[in-house]
């Protein structure tokens, strides 16, 4: 039975190449992959049952957190992270015309702002344009003498554009974490798990509080990221994820069960693994 995986389109992204590698490593032959206009689309897709996954970034590691993905999985807090995989990311430079012609350049905002230092330095009087995808800024570029986009080599595979720089990021070893993500959870032998929760009041010590459960069953906090709760101004969501260090999920239980007193919500995304793609 075929199996169908929601992206942040169109296709040539860097969610694209995730949603390949994810596929493969899950172990899904011959996946349907749905392109989808803006990452809470594709958690959509996903939670109303218009696909079988979903594949977003969750966190780059030059420019933090994915903001949009955050806001998205706390809204559907039945969804469980299947497997994570970390992608490097080097960018391109493509147009139609040359370098030395270029007055604008388009690309999703965490690509211009991954690209920045080189932009100062070699077109600093072009303007910054966003656009929803990496891959929808090379369709809006082509045919264009004028206009350039940022996104991956792979990109330039559409008729009418080239590369006219590669690589251009800021830093060598630029990586985004992309998340599988499911309506089922899958007890499998994990190496990290996430959560999300807001807490009861902003009161001194409430974060404290609950971030010592994670020190007093001995686990390794290895991200934690705090979003607006969009309900009052002060208040918050943190997003945390734990090594487990035995792959074991037991742990994670335990946790979710002391956090649970001291959280007005509390949203467990479950435990998974996570593996790195290397790319030439």
């Amino acid at each position: 039975m075929e199996k169908s995986l929601a992206f942040l389109g169109p296709e040539g992204t860097f969610g694209e190449q995730a949603a390949n590698a994810l596929a493969q490593e899950e172990g899904i032959c011959n996946p349907v992959l749905v392109p989808c206009v803006g990452l809470r689309s594709v958690v959509e897709h996903l939670a109303t049952g218009m696909t079988d996954f979903a594949v977003i970034p969750v966190e780059n590691s030059v420019e933090g957190g994915v903001t949009e993905s955050l806001d998205s999985i706390w809204s559907y807090p039945k969804l469980w992270i299947r497997r994570a995989l970390v992608l490097p990311i080097k960018h391109a430079l493509i147009s139609s015309g040359k370098i030395s012609d270029i007055s604008e350049v388009l690309s999703h905002p965490q690509a211009l702002a991954q690209c920045s230092n080189w932009l100062k330095l070699n077109l600093p009087n072009t303007l910054q344009l966003p656009t929803s995808s990496t891959a929808e800024a090379v369709k809006m570029v082509t045919g264009s003498k004028f206009r350039a986009a940022i996104a991956s080599k792979s990109a330039s595979n559409f008729p009418g554009v080239k590369v006219l720089n590669y690589p251009i990021n800021d830093v060598a070893g630029n990586r985004t974490r992309f998340l599988l993500l499911h309506c089922e959870e899958i007890k499998q032998k994990s190496n990290f798990a996430s959560f999300a929760f807001s807490l009861h009041a902003n009161a001194p010590g409430a974060l404290l509080k609950a971030l010592s459960c994670i020190a007093e069953l001995g686990l390794n906090m290895s991200r934690i990221e705090s979003r607006p709760s969009k309900r009052e101004l002060g208040e918050y969501v943190f997003f945390i994820d734990v090594e487990l260090p035995n792959g074991e999920v037991k742990e994670m239980h335990q946790l979710i069960r002391r956090l649970e007193p001291l959280c007005a919500h509390l949203a467990s995304f479950g435990s998974y693994p996570s593996s790195e793609l290397q790319l030439d």
